[in-house]
This record gives structure tokens, sequence and C-alpha cells, in this order.
């Protein structure tokens, strides 16, 4: 419970209830015709008749009473009510309930990385953290890096955070605590990244510092239409790289659940190298990977 101290001023018609810290920056001067539907505490006092005016400001509350009324009669409910609403929402204003973050793990197909998966979004794109040295700036996987040894590499994107372990634990050892982890990060108010997404629909420009050129734009479409949706719901992301034109080969980049997961080369040649030939066969005759 807030402590307050009940203090007298040189107008009796109003007592100064003085808090033990700042309620707000500035000031607010209140009356019946005010709107208070954001302020707890005022709406409670303005349900007794004789209060005309509330003020807020600093460190106090200062209550106008109506005469006739003996502060004597009041003074000790009226300190009982601002206790109470300082103690339910202490910076005066309505405290909005913080949105509920609920967080499922979702194996994938590289049993070394299990997807945690968010109900809200967590960044509009995506980051790869390779190691603990390239998270000062993704305060998340600095979390993550720093409560779990067992933690090698972790995936940012949309709405899921793609984790790689170490051979030290098994998923099944440290799924649950994981996962528990990491919604109470984001209940929290945990920062997500302080660096910038890439983007998704343009990984080379990030990645490379160049645009893609129109026979490398086709083939990204492709991937982006095709591919994207189904490696990404595996916590993972297989993005074009280079295009040897002399060789018709396409070079992708994996991230994510997809970097050094088994099936990765199995997904290269039977599935987006097929794709690939299938739809622009005057391009593409194989592809590999540049990583994983």
């Amino acid at each position: 419970m807030r402590q307050i101290i009940i203090e007298p001023t040189e107008n009796p018609k109003v007592m100064k209830f003085v808090a033990d810290y700042n309620l707000i920056p500035g000031s607010l001067e209140l009356d019946r015709n005010s709107d208070i539907k954001e302020i707890p505490l005022a709406q409670e006092l303005f349900k007794y008749p004789f209060v005309e005016r509330v003020f807020i400001t600093a460190n106090f509350i200062a209550v106008a009473k109506q005469d006739g009324i003996d502060w004597e009669n009041v003074i000790e409910p009226l300190k009982g009510i601002i206790q109470e609403e300082l103690s339910a929402n202490p910076r005066i204003y309505l405290q909005k309930k913080n949105e509920e973050h609920m967080i499922y793990a979702e194996m994938t197909p590289n049993p070394m990385v299990m997807k945690f998966v968010s109900n809200t979004s967590l960044l509009n794109g995506f980051i790869e953290v390779k190691s603990r040295e390239e998270a000062s700036d993704v305060p998340l996987a600095q979390a993550i890096f720093e409560e779990y040894d067992f933690a090698k590499e972790v995936f940012i994107s949309d709405n899921f955070v793609a984790v790689t372990k170490n051979v030290s634990v098994e998923w099944h050892e440290v799924m649950v605590k994981m996962r528990t982890f990491v919604a109470d990060y984001l209940q929290n108010g945990g920062v997500v990244s302080n660096a910038t997404a890439q983007k998704h629909e343009s990984p080379a420009a990030a990645i490379m510092n160049r645009e893609y050129t129109e026979t490398e734009q086709k083939i990204s479409d492709i991937l982006t239409e095709y591919v994207a949706p189904a490696v990404e719901s595996d916590g993972g992301k297989i993005s074009l790289m280079e295009y040897d034109a002399e060789t018709k080969t396409a070079k992708m980049l994996l991230q994510g659940a997809c970097s050094g997961c088994p099936s990765s080369t199995a997904t290269l040649k039977g599935g987006i190298e097929n794709l690939l030939k299938q739809f622009v066969p005057e391009l593409v005759e194989h592809v590999e990977a540049v990583n994983g």
C-alpha cells in the first residue's frame, strides 16, 4: 500500500495528500466537467459529492471540498481511496494491460534448431546472430545467450525466434524452460533488437550492398512466392546470394534452421533446383549453398 501524508494548506477548503514519489510530469487540474475516463483516481474521488476539484502535480494530490463539510469527517476515507488507487495505478493514468505474449515451441527439420513462435510480431524483417559476440545490438539474443550456455545461434524473423543449440543438451530437456524464458522476456517489455532488421524481399542488397540484377530478381521472385513460406514455417530462410550465368548456377544463403540442417541439401537439390529448372530452365541448371 502506498504511503500518504496529509498536509493542510492555507486554503481551508483544500487538503494535500502527499505521496513518496513524483506522480506525473507537469500537472492536472480536474473538475466534474473534465474527461477522467483514463484517470481512475479522479473517478473515485468525484464519487464523493462534496469533492469540487482535484489538482495533481509533483508528488501530491490536492482535493478541494465544498463548504459545509468538515475535513475530519472525510479525510481518512479520501486518504484510503488515494492509497488504493496509487497502488493500482502509480502513474495516475489507467495502466493498460500489457499485451500477453503467447509462445509455443515448434520442431524444425534441423534437429539442432527449435523454433519459438509468438502470437505477436517481433520484427519487420529478420536478423541472424551467428555468435555471442554479435549479440550486443540484439537484446533478445543476448538474453538467450546469457541464460543458456548451450545456445549457439539465434535467428529472429517476423513472429518467431529460432535457436540453434550445441550437443550438450537435448531439446526435450530444455525446451519448456526456454519457451517460458522467451515469453517472460517479451511480456516484461524486453527489447527484441536495436539493430535494423534485414528485409525479406532483397537480402542480397543488404548483405552484399548491391541490387539484384534482372535475372537474379526473376529467380528471387520465384523463391519468394513458391519456397519462402514453407521454409520460413520451419524456422529458416533460403535466399539467392549469387548467380553464375556461365554455369547457370544459383547460389543460396542458408539461415536460421536451414543453416547446418541435414535435410537442407535435399531441399536444395530435390526441391528448389527442380522448381527453378521448371520455371526458368533457360537460367538455372544447378543450385548450391554458400554456407551451412
